[in-house]
């Protein structure tokens, strides 16, 4: 097992096992579909291995819908 996966660092970072679980299988389709690696240093790691370092430098996110301040789409109180 992949040792990441066991931090709670991860399942923080995106929201909770759930949504980890969710993005895990999202992702993994994408790589056996023909996606190429988001991270550089991909060469020899395994595809589970390839998506947990993508999550933790922050190349891939949960998308819940909400729109982010960086699209500029702000709610107007």
């Amino acid at each position: 097992m992949i040792e990441e996966l066991k931090s709670e660092e991860i399942v923080n970072k995106v929201g909770g096992r759930f949504k980890l679980t969710a993005l895990v299988q999202r992702r993994l389709g994408e790589l056996l579909q023909g996606s190429r690696p988001l991270i550089e240093d991909a060469q020899g790691k395994t595809m589970l291995e390839i998506v947990v370092q993508e999550i933790l430098q922050d190349k891939i996110a949960v998308d819940d819908g909400l729109p982010t301040e960086a699209s500029g789409d702000k709610k107007k109180n």
